[in-house]
């Protein structure tokens, strides 16, 4: 566990996760991708259990959240997914910490390497300040456009 903006950040991979935290992901998820943006879905798609959780609490709450996944995973590179902040921490400079922190999470876990992501297209420029570079055409992804980028 580490502090950063008085937020608590937790990385573990799927078995470690207790029913709590697990409960609390599945919650923010459903409530930023399926409720939020209304977009039907099929979130629990087979990969959590591959993946490293990287959770950031504020009191008893998961208010950010990535999956993290080795190389071969969803991508050919490793990449990072679901990244999700809740609705009363955005423009609080609480989504680029966790993106700097599953940038890091992803070295840690399996080395330097490039990462690849499906980005909402809309947040393009989010990630480029990141470091990521558009990697494919604009495509469809549930009703939703989006891009892959690549960070090197």
């Amino acid at each position: 566990m580490s502090r950063g903006s008085g937020i608590a950040w937790h990385s573990l991979p799927f078995e470690a996760l207790s029913a709590h935290q697990l409960y609390a992901i599945l919650q923010l998820r459903s409530e930023v991708f399926v409720v939020e943006q209304a977009c039907g879905f099929q979130d629990m798609d087979g990969t959590d259990q591959h993946a490293v959780h990287l959770m950031g609490h504020a009191t008893d709450q998961v208010v950010a959240y990535a999956r993290c996944f080795n190389a071969g995973v969803k991508f050919a590179e490793a990449s990072i997914g679901r990244v999700i902040t809740q609705a009363s921490v955005r423009g609080t400079g609480l989504g680029y910490e966790l993106m700097q922190r599953a940038i890091a999470c992803v070295h840690q876990q399996w080395g330097e390497q490039p990462i690849r992501i499906g980005a909402q297209a809309r947040l393009e420029g989010f990630y480029r300040k990141l470091g990521f570079t558009a990697a494919s055409a604009p495509y469809m992804e549930d009703g939703i456009p989006h891009i892959e980028m690549l960070l090197n």
